[in-house]
């Protein structure tokens, strides 16, 4: 909810950020009547901030050409929100991100009155983010220009080193760029392959615009094609678990690329490629619902190996546990 003068603010900024608005349009933004937009015109130009106002159907409030905008404002809440911002871009693999965002946080600081500038500061020095660094930072450029590509649906051509040195030349339509499993990646055709590709940001040697257009497909989830590709990785290990539960529970529940999940009949399949059984069936000793293992055997035997180390650890022996629980049947069966 807006407070007033969180309201009048967010006029100034649609204004700085409109050459023309409507009053409808502001009204609509706010969540107020354009009575309300009204008065906060007039208030505004109150204040000495030239507002052009312009009747009819293509009319709207416009501030004064060539007006300078007094430094920007920011509430407490809007400066936490920057904080963090600012905070979690060191984590983000951009090669440049730790000068960048110190320039940009000095800006801010010369901007904030000193009460506000101490939270700032205390986010900065005392908050943690777990995340993920990565080996390679990848290089702000190449973010700038794929993104750009991406919104503006513009071809580019790139050349590509993969992890044993050797270089390829391709052109690529930029569909979205994610950050996962601490890399960047650009997702997109790759007309080299005629195929949906993903590629890693630090491996993309030199990127180009390129005098071609296309199509995005509608909806497309750069995130959550990446996460499903990698997923589907060919490991060491072919794995089907029956999670005997509905398909947003089991997400929730186990952790973030764990699989492909597919709703079926009892329950929701899960597909993943693992080249570390005894890891997985730690994963799968802390589900608070039934499953049922379908492949391989051999993560049965890593799950019975998991339970003997809990019982050992809970103060039981082979001999103390109870029959329905140690039974070879109960076990083969898999159904927890």
């Amino acid at each position: 909810m807006y407070q007033p003068t969180t309201r009048l603010l967010a006029v100034l900024e649609l204004l700085q950020a409109h050459a023309r608005i409507s009053g409808a349009e502001i009204a609509a933004r706010l969540g107020v009547e354009l009575r309300t937009v009204r008065r906060y015109i007039a208030t505004l130009e109150g204040m000495g901030i030239p507002v052009t106002a312009e009747r009819g159907r293509y009319g709207g409030y416009a501030l004064m050409p060539g007006f300078k905008l007094p430094p920007m404002m920011f509430t407490d809440d809007e400066a936490l929100a920057l904080a963090v911002g600012l905070l979690a871009a060191r984590s983000l693999g951009l090669g440049q991100a730790a000068p960048a965002v110190t320039s940009a946080q000095a800006k801010l600081e010369r901007m904030m009155p000193s009460a506000l500038k101490l939270r700032v500061r205390a986010v900065d020095e005392m908050v943690q983010l777990d995340m993920r660094k990565p080996a390679s930072p990848a290089d702000n450029g190449v973010l700038a220009v794929l993104s750009a590509a991406a919104q503006a649906r513009r071809r580019v051509a790139l050349r590509y080193r993969v992890e044993n040195g050797s270089e390829t030349a391709r052109e690529f339509d930029t569909y979205g760029l994610a950050y996962h499993g601490g890399s960047w990646y650009a997702v997109g055709w790759c007309h080299l392959r005629g195929a949906l590709r993903s590629f890693r940001l630090d491996r993309i040697v030199q990127v180009s615009p390129v005098d071609r257009s296309f199509a995005r497909p509608p909806d497309f989830d750069p995130l959550g094609y990446l996460v499903e590709s990698v997923a589907r990785l060919a490991r060491a290990h072919a794995v089907q678990v029956l999670l005997k539960t509905d398909l947003q529970t089991a997400r929730d529940h186990l952790f973030y690329g764990a699989g492909v999940f597919e709703p079926v009949e009892g329950g929701t399949l899960l597909h993943n490629q693992s080249d570390d059984l005894d890891w997985f069936a730690r994963q799968l000793a802390r589900l608070p619902f039934p499953f049922e293992i379908r492949s391989p055997d051999l993560l049965r035997d890593a799950l019975r190996a998991c339970a003997e180390r809990l019982l050992g650890l809970a103060g039981k022996t082979n001999e103390d546990r109870p029959q329905a629980v140690s039974s070879d049947k109960r076990m083969d069966n898999q159904t927890l």
